[in-house]
């Protein structure tokens, strides 16, 4: 499934995005914005596959946008505009659509980012059983199963394992979030992330593993219960 977000300053335009997203079955469309920060705010914690992206906005273009985004999302520009093409296909925009587009038209456009995300995952579609992490100067074997959570620690991260003492490791939350399958682990407080699998209990926003009481932050809690409820 490719999970998908929408920018666009207009309502009505989402709506029709929302609305065409759902003939298909493959991409979820999770949210949708009419501002540009806090969609980027959403970026930076919850990374997605997709990024339906009107060009002609008020804070900032669409094109500046992708611009600073810092990670590989695919881009389908949406725009009255047809001067923008151009620009848009040279930022390795999956496709460009021109306002007001049809349901065919749109469909073209997802079938290519459909082509191009099993381009993308062709070579990763089966879950890792493991992940390799830097602890100083080696890399060690991290496996998956025996993660019970993560603990940010400004820039080190600990990583709390069932059968071995905590390795230590001078990376970002973002950085590793990107290692791991984002259905199994999600992040649920700025200085946590667990496996979806070692939760036993979720009681007046605390997340038990074993012994440990783990917080769930208000900004990453609807995502956690998204997660968590399926």
């Amino acid at each position: 499934m490719i999970k998908a977000i929408a920018l666009d300053d207009e309502p009505p335009a989402l709506d029709v995005i929302s609305s065409f997203c759902s003939l298909t079955n493959y991409i979820d469309l999770v949210k949708t914005f009419t501002r540009a920060e806090e969609a980027m705010k959403y970026l930076l914690n919850f990374p997605v596959d997709l990024l339906f992206l009107d060009i002609n906005m008020p804070s900032i273009s669409g094109l500046d946008f992708k611009k600073k985004l810092k990670f590989q999302t695919m881009v389908i520009f949406t725009t009255a505009y047809s001067e923008f093409a151009l620009e848009g296909f040279n930022l390795n925009a999956v496709d460009y659509l021109l306002k007001p587009f049809t349901s065919e038209r749109f469909l073209q456009a997802a079938e290519k980012a459909k082509a191009y995300y099993q381009f993308l995952h062709q070579n990763v579609m089966a879950k890792p059983d493991y992940i390799n992490i830097r602890i100083d100067y080696a890399l060690v074997k991290v496996f998956l199963a025996d993660i019970l959570f993560i603990e940010g620690l400004d820039d080190y991260l600990k990583i709390h394992l069932s059968k071995t003492k905590p390795l230590v490791s001078r990376m970002t939350m973002k950085a590793i979030l990107e290692k791991l399958p984002q259905s199994d682990f999600v992040r649920v407080h700025r200085s946590y992330i667990v496996p979806v699998t070692k939760i036993q209990t979720v009681r007046n926003k605390l997340i038990f593993i074993g012994e440990e009481e783990i917080p769930i932050g208000t900004s990453y809690e609807s995502r956690f219960y998204e997660i968590f409820g399926k």
